[in-house]
């Protein structure tokens, strides 16, 4: 498996159409346990990031554009979190053409350091987290054991929702909707549901045919 930057150019593009589609699911999701602006902001950000993509034309370009567009055009957690995991991604794969199985794992990982740096959450602080993280071990141990591209990141794909189903039952520990306390349990967490759709545009994109 060898993944270019056209690649990941419709990876991205099948992210941003994933979002055009759930934004005012997750706005929803967001308006019972946050500011309720997590679709509105992702929407935007996603269209400024579709509109700056064919000028890259390595991993590393196309992952450092979708990095800087977010930052600097989504409001709220949603743009630097997911700006710092792009442009964590896009460092771990410097000077790449081409990526193999490996490098979607450094690169995947690279993502969730980011994340877990910047927001400084946990597993079970009812975050994008405990999408995120189940998704890179379920991508990892896949790799290890040989499995191909494809089917490593449907692994992935499946422990992201898994993970974001486990946030319903959750109550907050980080963020808006730690102050609700029990609350906000009974919701999922917005955030670990754009990061199971991310997961859902890599499996769909990477390693395999378009699905």
């Amino acid at each position: 498996m060898l993944v270019g930057a056209a690649d990941v150019r419709r990876f991205i593009e099948r992210y941003a159409d994933l979002i055009d589609e759930h934004a005012d699911e997750l706005t929803e999701l967001d308006a019972a346990i946050g500011d309720a602006d997590h679709g509105i902001n992702m929407r935007r950000g996603m269209h400024a990031v579709r509109e700056r993509l064919p000028g890259a034309e390595t991993p590393e370009a196309v992952l450092k554009s979708v990095a800087t567009t977010l930052i600097s055009k989504v409001g709220g957690a949603a743009g630097p979190l997911y700006g710092t995991a792009f442009l964590r991604a896009s460092a771990a794969v410097a000077g790449k053409e081409t990526l193999n199985e490996a490098d979607l794992v450094a690169l995947f990982a690279a993502a969730l350091a980011g994340l877990r740096q910047r927001g400084g959450a946990q597993a079970q602080d009812k975050t994008m987290i405990d999408a995120f993280a189940p998704a890179v071990d379920a991508l990892a141990a896949a790799v290890a054991q040989g499995v191909d591209g494809h089917g490593a990141l449907e692994a992935a794909r499946n422990a992201a929702h898994a993970g974001s189903d486990a946030t319903i039952d959750l109550v907050a520990r980080k963020g808006r909707a730690s102050y609700l306390g029990e609350r906000a349990r009974g919701h999922r967490d917005p955030g670990s549901w754009s990061t199971a759709l991310l997961f859902d545009a890599a499996a769909a994109t990477l390693g395999g045919p378009v699905q």
